[in-house]
């Protein structure tokens, strides 16, 4: 997080780590790593070889996305629009 300190307390980071991510959106990492791989949450973008990070914004879409309590689960789309 050393890095988002270089930041105005106003201005939150886009980009946040797979850790930062899941507490985004109230999930552990492991159930995270899951949701990723099952097309529920956005794929990490690339920051170099070997950094990732993930899109604020592609994460608020994806929980845009998630049913409701209540609603039926149908197949997940498979195109969320996360390239």
């Amino acid at each position: 997080m050393a890095r988002q300190l270089a930041l105005p307390p106003n201005l939150p980071p886009r980009l946040i780590s797979r850790e930062a991510a899941a507490a985004y959106v109230s999930l552990s990492p492991n159930t995270f790593d899951t949701m990723v791989e099952e097309g529920w949450m956005p794929r990490p973008r690339r920051l170099g070889d070997r950094r990732k990070a993930w899109d604020v914004r592609e994460l608020d879409s994806a929980v845009d996305s998630l049913p409701h309590t209540g609603e039926e689960n149908g197949s997940i789309p498979a195109d969320h629009g996360w390239s």
